[in-house]
């Protein structure tokens, strides 16, 4: 849902959707809010999601003040980043025992996954193309007004379901269960300042979060411009947003499937990452290839573009369960959000960065889709070279024994 809003609100503004993107790589520095606890976090960022959504739906007819209150809801929005993003390997060792946490941590981290699985769906088929790419009837009579009409009722709905989530959080959402589940639930953390030091130190930990933010930066980027870099093959809107949808949907699916596999069979996260990193490098590599036709000759069919971009969100979405539990592994006793929330920040820098350079280089996609592999090799080598340890599920297998 978190993604949602800033799909919904590029149709308006296109041109500042890097502005958008630095707000909120700026607000994730927020993830401190995580020591006021679990309950206070979740209604401190749900409420301002609330505002953020609100104020993009009061209806204003002078257009630069219009602008500067969806700038300021886009703000606000970001500012619920941390707690949407990063709260799943907190969630899940509060309130889940060993055996159950990467499937807890799964979930929680992909359901969020899911509302971009919807923006993909819901912008096409709600808000018509003003570019003529897309072959419904409804959008060949489009005019400005309905285009603008259309924007205002998603933004509505948005602000209809976030103030429900809001609603149902202030009613029940306890901040730790009545008993820890485990050893690791009630042991003591770092302080916020060691937390920091602990990180910035530990060149295991640098390694993999390098090799989680550069692959999901880039693809994040990538995936949020995927019907302008489709367009000059002749993809519309709408396919674009099928693709976005149906890899969104099965790296759900299989990621679930693998932290699963995680629990059953423990300290096997490392073997899970090099088999899906090594596919969405083989994917990736694919699809760049695929869109050189001149070069390569590959068929460049809809099937060929569906079943690479497809296999590539696959790959990529499903493999972020699975570093969020390396990384607390890696750095334990560091607490889970303040490690998630940076990062979640260098992923955010290396979207930044793309899409500062999209800025720029806009005629021309080619450049961007070279980035996908390379990101993906990349960080297939940095997980060869990395030296796994579960210091937290030590813990609690030994001192529970």
């Amino acid at each position: 849902m978190h993604y949602f809003c800033e799909t919904a609100c590029k149709y308006i503004y296109l041109g500042n959707i890097f502005f958008f993107n630095v707000a909120d790589l700026t607000c994730k520095i927020t993830v401190v809010f995580f020591i006021l606890g679990l309950r206070v976090t979740v209604l401190l960022t749900s409420s301002l999601m609330v505002l953020g959504a609100g104020l993009r739906c009061v209806p204003v007819s002078d257009l630069e003040i219009r602008k500067k209150l969806i700038h300021g809801g886009q703000l606000l929005n970001g500012l619920a980043g941390p707690t949407v993003m990063n709260a799943a390997p907190f969630l899940s060792t509060t309130w889940f025992s060993p055996d159950e946490r990467a499937t807890a941590t799964a979930i929680a981290s992909l359901l969020n996954y899911l509302g971009a699985a919807g923006a993909f769906l819901v912008g096409p088929l709600v808000v018509p193309s003003p570019n003529g790419t897309s072959h419904l009837p409804l959008l060949s009579q489009s005019n400005t007004e309905h285009i603008k009409d259309r924007i205002e009722a998603v933004l509505y709905a948005e602000f209809g379901m976030v103030s429900l989530i809001f609603s149902a959080a202030l009613a029940y959402f306890p901040s730790r269960p009545p008993f820890p589940p485990s050893v690791a639930a009630a042991s003591q953390r770092l302080s916020y300042r060691r937390s920091f030091c602990r990180l910035l130190s530990n060149f295991r930990f640098l390694m993999i979060a390098l090799a989680y933010a550069i692959p999901l930066g880039v693809f994040s980027g990538w995936s949020g411009v995927l019907d302008l870099i489709l367009t000059p093959v002749h993809v519309s809107q709408v396919d674009a947003g099928w693709i976005g949808f149906w890899s969104i949907v099965g790296g759900c699916v299989v990621g679930i499937a693998m932290a699963r596999f995680a629990d059953f069979i423990r300290g096997m996260l490392k073997f899970i990452l090099l088999l899906l990193l090594s596919g969405a490098t083989l994917a990736s590599t694919w699809f760049t290839l695929t869109c050189l036709t001149s070069v390569t000759h590959l068929p460049l069919t809809t099937a060929t573009l569906y079943t690479s971009c497809i296999l590539l969100g696959i790959f990529l979405n499903s493999s972020v369960p699975i570093f969020f539990e390396l990384f607390v592994e890696t750095v334990y006793p560091v607490p889970e959000g303040i490690t998630c929330g940076v990062v979640t920040f260098l992923s955010n820098v290396f979207m930044g960065v793309l899409l500062f350079f999209l800025t720029f280089y806009h005629t021309e996609f080619s450049w961007f889709n070279w980035c996908l592999p390379g990101s993906c090799l990349l960080s297939l080598l940095l997980i060869l070279c990395f030296r796994e340890s579960y210091d937290r599920l030590y813990l609690d297998v030994v001192v529970s024994v």
